[in-house]
């Protein structure tokens, strides 16, 4: 029992000195370490406050105190050093300001008695020194929890954040760390301690808080449970890897996974995400009428070798790379967009894909992958699109200041970029017809590596003169073939660019990514499932980045083919893949749809009759005296397909907005394909088919199903009342492809 009792005596002492430091005014205040700290807890370094770029009031600082140095000379040397006063600290204008003693248009920041305060004015009293070189400099955070469960009625976490510095010492900074989530869910509270909104109580509540102390931050995940004490587990069959992960985590939520979808529904949602069309009605009726108990594997291999798999698939590859007129010309955007489709329908693997991309060179005629860098004119272009396309990584923002949520910097930035700064063109002919477009080339072009230059970096305007592979400490060799290294380093073991990759397969399948967005990888943006992300990497590089297996491994999970009827304890969960989310169909998918529906050959500008949306090389350029696009065209681009100007997924827009319902409702594209002479209207009738015979196929072509007994009964009398059958059956084409089953992939 003595020594229970002193055990006890020792961690309480331990958790009372914890978390006494967290609020305890160093003996030695630090400007690196504290004070610096303090002005990103007081939010002045943010890009709304004195962290913008133009600064606020005559006030610049570095953004999120990426500039010691910087800020230093800001506070004690501008102004006359009037914001800082060591003879009476607290006469000094920055803890005037702060405390709302005087006006300051950011409000007050905080109180005199508060840490914040104290830190300041015990720096300011000792003379307001700089950090020396020889000062310990943090290294490392800790911060605990990385993920917790809360369950109603628990509402509250405490996250400690330890910080690590170089000469051994560690320190609670709980306190002066800040803290950012990314759903609205939780109160925030200054010193780490997070607790649910009331208002958002009842349901599902999930949010990843980001703790940030000086340049280093972690993410922590948080879900907030109802406490449903009448839940009971339903205990689905699991049928890979897939399920397992997402089951468990779901079992955790206390949620349970909705139904299987009914085999009708399967075939329209596996025609969609595998080929971007609707399947006929002929061949959901076999689906449906037949009973071996392995069809829809059978279904998805079928899809799989179908010729509209390579124009889908490749389709998405055109829009990452950037396939459009504009840049490439026309040649040049047929010879790109055939090479990829030739990839897809090959299944050529995905590393071996890529490294083709990142290293040819040559004529854009000729060597089609090398039109892959004649739409990316600078290197900074090259360098971002590589990052973000082939790694799911967001480098941007380390263009002007260090990434303010992930781990690049400037020196990342640059260093990268100048792997890329040695490609350069040598245009045959420029026959462009935009004088006033310098973007616009018309005509032949050779890709070639020559054997000097560098990317000039802002902050010095001198040249790099430091190719850096994104992350390597050390520069690449002076002789070292560039684009070579790089595609052996992209592509071979690098783990970023096997989880970016299954990423988007998974996100095009399942509606959203393991990660969300798909090209945003960093340590402040988890993945929903960390684990399932990890092991699909681990089977896309065994099974030698093959796209095909990993599409069957998903297609095959009960997780991808659940219904999208929701149950009363998933009804509010959008991002644990509990319940297919219904999602519009692409602009593409929805132009096809409409065509098929109608039974009407496409026409698109530029291209044969009969050509599908998703069979379209590239965006073209509209122009003046050019030919004119088509209904069709102008319905693309109403519904979102991007004009690849970027290699940003952001590009496409696949939300619902009014301009949809306009075109759908009124728009000329669907009057034009529903009046057509010679339709599917006009051929039924000529087939003399019964009327409820003809609402039936209407359906089975529109939604995959036949009409209900009252459907079918209702929309026969509606045709059967109207002076035209031919309109009739019109309004019935209408409803249906205004229809949300119609619109909605489920």
């Amino acid at each position: 029992m003595r020594h229970l009792s002193f055990i006890l005596a020792v961690l309480f002492a331990s958790s009372c000195v914890c978390a006494a430091a967290a609020d305890v005014v160093p003996e030695n205040v630090s400007f690196n370490n504290d004070v610096m700290a303090v002005i990103s807890k007081a939010g002045c370094n943010m890009g709304a406050c004195h962290g913008n770029k133009s600064g606020k009031g005559g006030f610049k600082l570095s953004l999120r105190s990426e500039d010691p140095i910087y800020d230093y000379n800001a506070l004690t040397r501008d102004v006359f050093a009037r914001r800082i006063d060591p003879l009476d600290p607290d006469r000094s204008l920055i803890l005037l300001k702060a405390t709302g003693a005087i006006a300051h248009e950011g409000g007050k920041r905080f109180a005199a008695g508060d840490i914040e305060y104290q830190i300041l004015r015990k720096w300011i009293d000792a003379g307001a020194s700089r950090s020396g070189k020889a000062e310990p400099k943090l290294v490392k955070l800790d911060v605990t929890p990385t993920s917790r469960v809360l369950i109603d009625p628990e509402q509250t976490v405490q996250i400690k954040a330890i910080a690590h510095y170089s000469d051994g010492s560690q320190r609670d900074v709980s306190r002066l760390a800040c803290y950012e989530q990314s759903q609205q869910v939780a109160e925030l509270g200054i010193d780490g301690t997070i607790t649910r909104k009331p208002q958002s109580g009842g349901t599902l509540g999930e949010t990843t808080v980001i703790v940030r102390y000086l340049h280093l931050q972690q993410a922590v995940a948080l879900a907030f449970v109802p406490a449903r004490p009448t839940f009971a587990w339903s205990g689905p069959p699991t049928n890979n890897v897939i399920d397992e992960q997402v089951f468990a985590k779901l079992q955790t939520l206390r949620t349970n996974p909705s139904e299987l979808a009914g085999d009708d529904v399967f075939i329209r949602r596996a025609y969609l995400d595998l080929l971007g069309m609707l399947p006929t009605a002929d061949e959901v009726k076999a689906f449906v009428a037949d009973g071996s108990a392995d069809k829809r594997t059978k279904l998805i291999e079928t899809l799989l070798k179908r010729p509209e798999y390579a124009d889908f698939w490749a389709l998405k590859w055109a829009d990452a790379l950037r396939v459009e007129e504009r840049s490439l010309d026309t040649t040049g955007v047929k010879a790109f967009h055939g090479w990829i489709r030739q990839a897809v329908a090959d299944n050529m693997p995905l590393d071996q894909f890529v490294r083709n991309l990142v290293t040819s060179t040559g004529s854009t005629y000729q060597n089609a992958p090398a039109n892959y860098y004649r739409a990316l004119r600078n290197p900074v272009a090259r360098g971002e699109a590589a990052a973000q396309v082939f790694l799911g990584t967001r480098l941007n923002c380390a263009q002007c200041h260090n990434h303010p949520f992930d781990r690049w910097t400037q020196d990342d930035y640059y260093g990268w970029a100048d792997v890329f700064s040695r490609l350069d063109y040598k245009i045959i002919e420029n026959k462009r017809r935009d004088k006033n477009d310098m973007h616009e080339f018309i005509g032949e072009q050779i890709v070639l590596v020559t054997e000097t230059g560098s990317v000039n970096d802002p902050r010095t305007d001198k040249p790099v003169n430091s190719p850096r592979l994104l992350g390597a400490a050390q520069p690449l060799a002076v002789k070292q073939d560039r684009l070579q290294s790089l595609g052996d380093w992209l592509t071979r073991d690098n783990r970023l660019f096997a989880k970016a990759q299954v990423n988007r397969i998974w996100a095009h399948l399942m509606g959203r990514g393991l990660v969300d967005p798909v090209d945003d990888f960093r340590a402040t943006n988890p993945a929903s499932h960390p684990a399932l992300l990890e092991q699909l990497a681990d089977e896309f590089v065994a099974s030698g980045y093959d796209v095909k297996t990993m599409i069957r491994l998903i297609t095959a999970s009960r997780t991808y083919q659940l219904s999208s009827d929701t149950n009363e304890t998933n009804a509010d969960d959008e991002v644990n893949y509990s319940h297919v989310v219904p999602r519009r169909m692409t602009a593409e998918q929805m132009a096809d749809a409409l065509h098929q529906v109608a039974g009407v050959a496409s026409q698109f500008s530029g291209y044969d009759k009969g050509t599908r949306a998703a069979q379209i090389a590239g965006v073209p350029k509209q122009r003046r005296g050019g030919e004119a696009a088509t209904t069709a065209d102008q319905f693309l681009i109403s519904f979102g397909r991007p004009p690849r100007e970027l290699a940003c997924d952001c590009e496409r827009s696949n939300e619902t907005a009014l301009n949809h319902t306009f075109q759908l409702v009124s728009g000329p594209l669907v009057a034009d394909l529903i009046s057509r002479q010679g339709n599917r209207i006009d051929q039924m009738i000529a087939a003399k088919k019964p009327v409820e015979q003809m609402v039936d196929e209407l359906y089975m072509t529109a939604l995959g199903r036949p009409a209900t007994t009252d459907e079918r009964t209702g929309m026969a009398e509606h045709v059967k009342r109207s002076k035209e059958q031919r309109k009739g059956l019109e309004d019935v084409m209408w409803a249906l492809v205004n229809a949300k089953e119609f619109v909605l992939r489920k």
